[in-house]
């Protein structure tokens, strides 16, 4: 009996040692960050809080601010077709001199000069979701939208005829997201022989706008068969069109993002499947890596948080269930 209780309380004290060292390890790398309360200004794409892609993003950076005791401010536009807005922001944000800014850009190419304003301020910049030219900001978190985009066309490839015609459905022409997205469509397409019926249709971050295309595109190309919604506001107008006209068994959709009306569409099979992004990590990792960089610690120019594509068939899987219903106040 005295050998069985000495050997408890070894495990106890094994037990007590693992998690003191733990607890000293997460000290550490608290410490190593830097003692001081550090200022970090959030500039996303847009404050519309009815596109959950956002909102999701925000509770990874408020997890984050609240874990390593960063004072994180939110600003951004009410769409994001407002590029002038946003570079405005940002232009106050540099006046504010936070150390650190996190932006996700309306625009690739428009928002490079105001980005090389903040580096040249001496403020860290640390792009997220959406990328500038030239790799401008200390480190981008996104996903590889490039491979997104092919993973959406090869689940529309497996679905239709290999001439049918389709069309793309993207939101917001010039946004690094859009273009990489597309490439990764198109060239999928390419490769398989699919047609393309017209030129690529915007639906500016707006399902009302991506649900009006979608039924003029169906009621001049009947011939249809098949669409590609590029992010949550496209994919959506674009199933709700598709559902109204009474097309679900005709017209195939494969969309972006995980809003719960797209799950809808995909439990009434409206939808054949969506890729499924991680904001909360991006979002937690955008306010971690600039913490680190303006502690003085190197970190990797591009970070890949990784996509999924989900179908009615695995949405309920352990996994994918945290990605498809993510925690949202």
């Amino acid at each position: 009996m005295s050998s069985l209780w000495s050997k408890i309380g070894l495990s106890a004290l094994l037990l007590f040692f693992i998690v003191a060292l733990g607890c000293v390890g997460y000290r550490m790398f608290m410490n190593d960050l830097d003692p001081k309360v550090r200022t970090i200004i959030y500039v996303p794409k847009t404050i519309d809080t009815s596109i959950e892609f956002w909102e999701v993003m925000k509770q990874g950076v408020a997890t984050a601010a609240k874990e390593f005791g960063a004072d994180v401010h939110t600003v951004g536009t009410d769409t994001e077709l407002d590029v002038d807005k946003q570079i405005q922001l940002l232009e106050q944000a540099i006046e504010e001199k936070p150390d650190a800014i996190i932006l996700a850009a309306t625009d690739y190419y428009r928002l490079v000069p105001v980005a090389e304003q903040i580096k040249a301020a001496g403020i860290t910049l640390i792009t997220v979701d959406s990328g500038l030219n030239g790799g401008v900001s200390e480190s981008f978190i996104a996903t590889d939208n490039y491979e997104a985009g092919r993973k959406a066309a090869q689940k529309l490839i497996e679905n239709i005829q290999s001439d049918d015609q389709v069309a793309i459905m993207n939101f917001v022409q010039g946004s690094a997201t859009a273009i990489e997205r597309e490439k990764g469509v198109r060239d999928a397409l390419s490769q398989n022989g699919v047609n393309l019926v017209q030129d690529t249709l915007y639906s500016n971050g707006s399902s009302k706008k991506a649900y009006q295309l979608t039924v003029d595109l169906l009621k001049n190309q009947p011939q249809l068969k098949g669409i590609i919604g590029l992010n949550e506001p496209s994919t959506l107008g674009a199933g709700l069109a598709i559902m109204d006209m009474g097309l679900k068994s005709k017209v195939k959709l494969v969309g972006f993002d995980n809003s719960s009306s797209e799950v809808q569409l995909l439990e009434n099979e409206t939808m054949l499947g969506t890729v499924i992004q991680k904001p909360f990590t991006m979002g937690y990792l955008a306010v971690k890596t600039a913490l680190e960089v303006v502690s003085g610690h190197k970190v990797a120019p591009v970070m890949d948080t990784g996509s999924e594509f989900i179908t009615k068939e695995n949405m309920y899987t352990s996994e994918n269930e945290k990605l498809m219903f993510p925690f949202i106040e």
